[in-house]
């Protein structure tokens, strides 16, 4: 039934419709999403551990099998080998790893990317495996998991050249109020894609920008051109302490190892990935908005006023049906649970009555109307027979 639609199509069924109202399957949980984009807080832990391994190892090998994760071919990767590691960098989400000779290898991540360190000489995995990079004291592997192979390594030379991946955003700990808010307010947009363009800041994605708009207290679906002063400044200061508070869990987490569990859904998050679960605020079960392969987190009372934002295939779908507050959706899924509930069960039939009971109600009637008491001969025999059969069943005294 499902296996020759898209998944982007499946948004517009009313059967795979997301359980808002209490029916339906919800098919992002069909379809789970993979772990999710890795951002600044999981790089910037990256990069200090590759910092603490690497700077200043020699690049033994360097083996790909994988056709599609090598994006350029001047300089050819075989120029690495043997040369030495300067120091690593970050570049937006980006992995940037200067060697010597001005050679600079930009790594990317993207949704499903994954960096291990092993033994020296670790084998590549079969199927998730891109490609490994061999020192004298160990082997970091690249994996990927999924179908859809977007990571992606370029080598380049020269910084001018390495300019060329850097998508202009600013960096969101390095900025003051002031830099923040111009950078903020420089186009009319929602605050959602204002923060994770890559081009107004770097390195957020979708996970951080649900957390910082939750503690800012700001709707996802706010124009930047609206905010108050005092918004702005409440904005600028959730984007420092949210980046801050989850840089240094993942770095307590880690501590001299290697990331292993790079994730961007984690139980100590306040939205993110906690659709249906209550806010750890208001208690209100947290609601999102999904389009294609996006997801918006928020909490409708903290965030919105109550208000229960619109997305662009659900409300459609479901048009005056859709609740307009989280009021108004709490009362229709009560009124759906009732109506699921299941109804009381009927009371057991009546056992049908033996004959000796019917002939002993039978004569009790008969008695009272002044007839005949006189049981029926069929009924008297059974009655007198039965005993003296048993009776004869059992063995007499020795």
């Amino acid at each position: 039934m499902v296996r020759g639609k898209r998944r982007e199509d499946l948004s517009q069924s009313r059967e795979f419709a997301p359980d808002v109202l209490g029916y339906g399957v919800d098919y992002a949980r069909v379809f789970p999403d993979p772990a999710g984009v890795p951002e600044l807080p999981d790089v910037s832990v990256y990069i200090e551990r590759m910092s603490a391994l690497l700077t200043g190892r020699e690049l033994k090998g360097f083996r790909c099998p994988s056709p599609f994760l090598v994006r350029t071919f001047d300089p050819p990767t075989r120029e690495l080998v043997g040369k030495r590691v300067v120091g690593f960098r970050r570049l937006g989400k980006r992995i940037v790893w200067q060697f010597e000779g001005d050679l600079w290898l930009v790594l990317h991540l993207m949704i499903a990317g994954r960096l291990r360190w092993g033994p020296r000489g670790a084998p590549i995995q079969k199927k998730l495996g891109l490609a490994a990079f061999d020192f004298e004291h160990g082997t970091l592997t690249l994996t990927e998991a999924g179908t859809k192979k977007r990571a992606s390594l370029h080598v380049v030379r020269g910084e001018e050249a390495l300019r060329a991946h850097d998508r202009g955003g600013v960096e969101p700990l390095e900025i003051s109020l002031d830099q923040f808010r111009e950078a903020l307010t420089r186009e009319n947009r929602t605050l959602k894609r204002a923060l994770t363009d890559p081009r107004i800041f770097s390195g957020i994605g979708n996970a951080y920008s649900d957390e910082i708009l939750f503690h800012a207290q700001l709707s996802p679906v706010q124009r930047t051109g609206l905010l108050k002063p005092e918004q702005i400044e409440e904005l600028y200061g959730a984007v420092r302490s949210t980046l801050e508070l989850w840089t240094q869990r993942l770095r307590d987490e880690v501590g001299d190892g290697f990331p292993e569990k790079v994730t961007a859904f984690r139980k100590e998050m306040a939205v993110h990935g906690r659709y249906k679960e209550p806010c750890p605020v208001c208690g209100t079960a947290v609601q999102r908005i999904r389009h294609a392969d996006n997801e918006v987190n928020y909490c409708p009372r903290c965030q919105t006023a109550g208000k229960l934002l619109a997305d662009r295939s659900l409300s459609r779908l479901l048009k005056a049906d859709w609740p307009r507050s989280i009021d108004e959706l709490e009362d229709r899924q009560e009124e759906i649970a009732k109506q699921r509930e299941p109804a009381p069960p009927k009371p057991p039939p009546p056992k049908p009555a033996s004959p000796k009971t019917r002939a002993r109600a039978s004569s009790r009637t008969q008695a009272a109307a002044g007839g005949s008491t006189k049981v029926p001969k069929k009924v008297a025999k059974k009655a007198t027979t039965r005993p003296a059969k048993k009776a004869a069943q059992k063995p007499g005294p020795a």
